[in-house]
């Protein structure tokens, strides 16, 4: 009789562990997920999203009103929404997805849920201890996510802070204070900023880096800063926050050459595995500088441990886990072939306009390729008409390509970036050229049109270039003009 308990057991309560777990019951293989005892809320990030949202609307009713189309008398600060509200709204998204993704649903479906913290042993063969019961599998997928990174500034021990673990959580149980320091670079931090700002708070946030995010877009990286500046934001790049105090009841953060005083901070500089009571040195596991080492199929130096999402260290983003925890699964399950490749799957940051990238940018293609083989294509919101009618006109998109018509990339700025991101993430990932991408005759007015427009660039800029082909067709048009008909 075989002792194996599992085909695979994922380690880990994150919402990548979950979908794992979920997809891969779904494929008939039994599968145990192991959940820590004291997780924190699941949905503990998505706050921001739901609220992101709610200044969307927001900016939405501004715009009507500015144009006369809707009229009140309603004073049109922003500051005047009510943020208990707006949080009581979040929290009852937040419920409906909890009871959606919950762990009573996962058990429906022939998950085993196995709560409590556990190890691995090694001796007398693999396995995953928890609730002293040892368990067997024949793979394991590390999926438990990670935590808020904290550094080492002077006098951070010494004072309250706020990380991303429970901003929210403080944020309910009091009055929204008025004057924030966030300290960090990540998609988190921005789209937390621009929400507390446009909620009447001041907000300064403070960046290490020589743009707000160092792996965005420059010229959309600039706009960005723009708009978060327009929207009330002190950005503060290149600077290097140097200690923090407390002095007379108020927080103080050293930053550069600035001492600003502030009501809260925030500490958001990136994210930390949560790997210490794995047990991974006995099982040989090995990490390098608290970061798992991996290889292009998900497989650590255990190769029946495969591992994915906020784990493998980056930036905490949903469908990135979930795209890792696809592959890995596939490899754990049946024959480890697949390889994970970057270059389609996109990502965002839940800012207003959003942003959205896929692939190269400018700066990465033209370090990789000849510049005179990369293409910059690149259109501006304000050209299209559903742009127009909504009011939305601030954006830009950049579609990166080569001569031949091959897509290496695309960075936007603007509303509904999400959305179209996904359209040049199809194409990068079957290979579809900008020139078919430019036949497309999608629905007017909606805002894939920004898309074709831009793709259509390519086909004006090989005509320009082209002198021997303008001739000819010069030269084809006026012949057939002289056609007797």
């Amino acid at each position: 009789m075989s002792n194996i308990d599992y085909d695979i057991i994922v380690i880990g309560g994150s919402i990548t562990g979950y979908q794992a777990a979920l997809t891969a019951t779904q494929l008939q293989a039994k599968v145990g997920l192991i959940v820590s005892a004291d997780i924190s809320h699941h949905y503990n990030l998505s706050y921001q999203y739901v609220l992101s949202e709610i200044s969307q609307i927001t900016q939405q009713f501004r715009n009507l009103t500015n144009l006369g189309i809707y009229e009140t008398n309603i004073n049109l600060n922003i500051a005047s929404l009510n943020w208990t509200k707006g949080l009581s709204y979040a929290n009852a998204v937040l419920k409906n997805l909890d009871q959606i993704n919950s762990l009573a649903n996962l058990t429906a479906q022939g998950v085993d849920i196995i709560v409590g913290n556990g190890q691995f042993e090694s001796a007398p063969k693999l396995s995953f201890t928890v609730n002293e019961r040892r368990l067997y599998s024949r793979t394991y997928l590390l999926a438990n996510g990670s935590r808020p990174l904290i550094p080492k500034i002077p006098g951070l021990d010494t004072i309250e802070y706020l990380t991303l673990t429970n901003i929210w959580a403080s944020l309910e149980k009091t009055t929204l204070p008025e004057n924030w320091v966030i300290i960090g670079g990540i998609p988190q931090s921005i789209e937390i900023a621009q929400i507390l700002a446009r909620f009447g708070c001041k907000v300064t946030l403070i960046v290490k880096y020589s743009h707000v995010l160092p792996d965005l877009d420059t010229e959309i990286a600039q706009l960005l800063t723009a708009q978060l500046e327009v929207d009330g934001v002190r950005v503060l790049t290149q600077t290097q926050v140097t200690q923090v105090r407390h002095i007379d009841n108020k927080k103080w953060v050293q930053a550069g050459n600035l001492a600003i005083e502030t009501d809260e901070i925030l500490i958001a500089t990136g994210q930390k595995p949560n790997l210490e009571y794995l047990n991974l040195p006995a099982i040989g596991v090995k990490q390098h500088q608290h970061r798992l080492v991996v290889n292009e199929k998900l497989q650590t130096t255990n190769h029946r441990i495969y591992a994915c999402g906020d784990i493998l260290g980056g930036y905490d983003i949903q469908n990135i886990g979930n795209y890792e925890a696809n592959i890995a699964l596939e490899n754990a399950l049946f024959f480890p072939r697949l390889k994970v490749n970057y270059q389609s799957v996109p990502w965002g940051i839940y800012s207003q306009p959003m942003v959205a990238q896929v692939g190269l940018t400018e700066i990465q293609a033209k370090n990789q390729y000849s510049q005179n083989q990369v293409l910059v294509l690149k259109q501006y919101f304000k050209t299209a008409t559903a742009a127009q009618i909504s009011g939305e006109i601030t954006g830009v998109c950049k579609l990166i390509v080569l001569d031949n018509g091959k897509i290496l990339g695309c960075s936007i700025l603007g509303i509904e970036a999400g959305e179209l991101i996904n359209l040049i993430s199809l194409a990068i990932s079957q290979n579809i050229k900008v020139q078919h991408l430019a036949k497309l005759s999608p629905i007017y007015p909606s805002f894939s049109e920004i898309l074709i427009e831009t793709a259509r660039e390519w086909n004006r800029h090989r005509i320009n270039k082209n002198h021997v082909l303008q001739e000819l067709l010069l030269s084809f048009f006026n012949y057939r003009r002289d056609w007797n008909l």
